[in-house]
C-alpha cells in the first residue's frame, strides 16, 4: 500500500528522471503513511474490543434476565406460555409439568392443545374474549377459567397475557402467564358460603372487636339481619356500639360479669340471661362468645351467637309449675291414700270380727240371714280392695327396698313349689329354659311375685280347647337378662287394650277370680327394680311377657 501510495505521488508529483530514485521526500511520505495506517488499525482495534464487551454485557445481561425470569416464575409458581401466532406455535415453561402433572412428551406444541384444556363450560367464554381481545389490538389480556391437569382434574387459573408487535403494527406473538388460583377459588366458595349460612340464619351473629370499653365490653363490627329482627337495633345503629346496649336492669349480674370475665381472659363463654330490645322490652337470649385468632395466633376479633329463648323459658316455667303442682297433688294422693287405707282398716277389721261372731250365731230367719251373709261377702271384698291398694302404695312409695344378688333358677323353684297344686290339677306342658345366671340388685321377693302372678295369669286364662303349653327362658343380650314368658292361652285383644294392659283394675276377661290388679303390681314390681316389661298378645293365640334386666 505504500508502495503504490508513493507511485502514484510520484507519477503526479515527479518528472520521469527522478521517478526510479526513493527520495528523502518519498521515505517521509512511506512513513507517514505506515503511521497513518497503524493509527487506523489501533482505532479499528479499540473500536472491535468496545462492541465486543458491549456484546458481552448484552450476553450476561439476557443470561441474568434469564435467570431472573427462572426464579420468578418459580417463585410465583406460574406457567409461562409464548405463542406466536403466524405460525400457530406454543412454548410452554416447565411450570405445565410441575403445577398441572404433564410430562414433556405429553405438552402440545399448538394452541389447539391450549383450548382442548379449557374446561367445556369455560372455552366458549374465554375464546370470545381472546379472540376480541386480539381484534381490537389492546395490549393486556386477563381471564379466568379452568384448566384441565394431566390426571383429568381441574383447577381454576388466571392467565394474563399482552401482545408483541412487529414495526408495522402487526400482531405476531403473545405472551401470557397462567397461576392457579384453585386455593384462593376454595377459600372463597368457603367464605361465601359462610356468608350466606351468616345472613340466612335465625340466629343472631356479631362481630366484635378486641378492644374493651370501660365495662369490659367489645364494640360491634357486624351484625347479620337476625340481629336486626331480634333486638330491634338497625346495622347503621349497631356499628361501633357497645354490647352494653343488649344489658340492663333485669339481667342476671351473675351471668354478666361471668361474660365479662370470659371477654378479659380471652376464653369461650356461653350464658342464658334476660336482654333488652330497642323499644326497651325484654326477652331471653342464650349469649355465646367465642375468640377469634389471626394466623399468628393473635386474638383479632369476637364471634357472638344470640338465639333467643324466651318461649323456651316461658315453657320451662310452666312445666317446672306443673310439676310443682303434680308433686303436690302426688303428695296429697299418697297422703289421702294412707289415710284411707288406716280409717278404713280399722273399721273393717272390727267388721270382719263382728261377722265372725254372727256366723257362731244362728240365725232362723232366711231373710236376714241373706243380708247377713250378702253384708260378709261385701265386707270381706272391700277388705280385699283395701289391701291391694296397701299393696300398690307400699310398691310405689318403696324406693328402699331390700336388694341383693338373686339366682333366678331360685326363686322359680320357690313358685313353683307354691303353684304344685295348680300345675298338678292342670298338667301345663312346661317348657324351663333358664340360664344358670343372677340378676344384681334386685328384690328377691318382688321377683317372686312377678314370677308367681305371670305364671297364675297363664294358667287362669288357658284355652279350654287346647292343652296348656307354658314356655319360660332366659339370654343374655348386650348385657342385659331378658326373661320370657309364653303360654298358647286364651290372649288378650291389643288393639282395643294395648294402653290398659298394666293399668289399676283393668279386666279383660271374665274370670270370676280376675280383679285387674296382678298386671299392675307386675310393671310397678319390675319398673321399682329398674327394669322394663313388654306384652305380645293375639286372642286364641296366646301371650308373651318378655322382662328385661340390666345384669349388672
Amino acid at each position: 500500500m505504500v508502495f503504490l501510495t508513493q507511485k502514484i505521488f510520484t507519477s503526479y508529483s515527479f518528472s520521469s528522471e527522478t521517478n526510479s530514485i526513493i527520495t528523502t521526500k518519498e521515505i517521509v511520505i512511506i512513513v507517514l503513511s505506515i503511521v497513518l495506517f497503524r493509527y487506523f488499525l489501533y482505532v479499528n482495534e479499540k473500536h472491535n474490543e468496545i462492541v465486543l464487551n458491549k456484546l458481552k454485557k448484552s450476553n450476561q445481561d439476557i443470561i441474568e434476565s434469564k435467570e431472573r425470569y427462572d426464579i420468578v416464575a418459580k417463585a410465583t409458581s406460574d406457567t409461562i406460555w409464548d405463542w406466536k401466532i403466524d405460525n400457530d406455535a406454543f412454548i410452554w415453561n416447565k411450570g405445565i409439568q410441575s403445577v398441572f402433572g404433564y410430562k414433556k412428551e405429553e405438552v402440545g406444541k399448538g394452541s389447539n392443545w391450549w383450548f382442548e384444556r379449557i374446561h367445556p363450560e369455560d372455552s366458549l367464554k374465554m375464546s370470545v374474549r381472546l379472540y376480541s381481545f386480539l381484534d381490537y389490538k389492546t395490549d393486556k389480556w386477563q381471564d379466568e377459567y379452568r384448566f384441565q391437569c394431566a390426571d383429568g382434574s381441574y383447577k381454576y387459573v388466571i392467565d394474563k397475557g399482552f401482545l408483541v408487535k412487529n414495526k408495522d403494527g402487526k400482531i405476531v406473538r403473545m405472551i401470557g402467564s397462567i397461576q392457579d388460583v384453585t386455593k384462593q377459588k376454595e377459600e372463597e366458595q368457603r367464605l361465601r358460603l359462610l356468608e350466606t349460612v351468616i345472613t340466612q340464619t335465625n340466629d343472631s351473629v356479631m362481630i366484635c372487636s378486641t378492644q374493651l370499653n370501660e365495662n369490659s365490653m367489645p364494640n360491634i363490627l357486624f351484625v347479620n339481619s337476625a340481629f336486626e329482627n331480634m333486638t330491634g337495633y338497625k346495622t347503621e345503629e349497631s356499628i361501633g356500639m357497645s354490647l352494653d346496649i343488649l344489658f340492663g336492669e333485669k339481667s342476671d349480674n351473675q351471668h354478666t360479669e361471668e361474660l365479662k370475665k370470659c371477654i378479659r381472659e380471652y376464653q369461650v363463654c356461653e350464658v342464658e340471661t334476660i336482654c333488652y330490645k330497642k323499644n326497651g322490652s325484654v326477652f331471653w337470649i342464650n349469649f355465646s362468645m367465642i375468640p377469634v385468632t389471626n394466623k399468628d395466633g393473635e386474638h383479632s376479633h369476637w364471634i357472638s351467637i344470640q338465639r333467643d329463648v324466651t318461649e323456651v323459658k316461658e315453657k320451662e316455667k310452666e312445666r317446672e309449675q306443673l310439676i310443682r303442682e303434680l308433686t303436690k297433688n302426688n303428695n296429697d294422693l299418697k297422703q289421702f291414700s294412707y289415710i284411707t287405707s288406716h280409717n278404713l282398716r280399722a273399721p273393717l277389721s272390727n267388721l270382719t270380727g263382728l261377722l265372725n261372731l254372727i256366723d257362731d250365731i244362728p240365725i232362723e230367719n232366711p231373710e236376714l240371714k241373706e243380708l247377713i251373709d250378702g253384708f260378709s261377702t261385701s265386707t270381706h271384698l272391700l277388705n280385699d280392695t283395701i289391701n291391694d291398694l296397701v299393696k300398690a302404695i307400699v310398691i310405689k312409695d318403696n324406693p328402699s327396698i331390700k336388694k341383693e344378688k338373686v339366682p333366678i333358677k331360685e326363686v322359680f323353684e320357690n313358685v313353683f313349689n307354691q303353684l304344685n297344686f295348680m300345675i298338678s290339677l292342670h298338667k301345663p306342658i312346661l317348657k324351663i329354659e333358664l340360664e344358670e345366671e343372677y340378676i344384681s340388685n334386685i328384690n328377691k321377693s318382688y321377683l317372686e311375685s312377678i314370677f308367681l302372678n305371670l305364671m297364675t295369669n297363664s294358667i287362669k286364662y288357658r284355652s279350654t280347647t287346647t292343652q296348656l303349653k307354658i314356655t319360660i327362658s332366659s339370654k343374655i343380650e348386650n348385657d342385659e337378662l331378658i326373661i320370657s314368658f309364653k303360654d298358647n292361652g286364651i290372649g288378650i285383644d291389643l288393639e282395643k287394650n294395648k294402653d290398659k294392659i298394666f293399668g289399676l283394675y283393668q279386666r279383660f276377661h271374665n274370670h270370676p277370680d280376675s280383679k285387674g290388679l296382678g298386671l299392675y303390681l307386675v310393671k310397678s314390681q319390675v319398673e321399682s327394680m329398674g327394669g322394663t316389661i313388654t306384652v305380645d298378645s293375639k286372642v286364641g293365640k296366646g301371650t308373651t311377657f318378655t322382662l328385661n334386666f340390666k345384669k349388672q
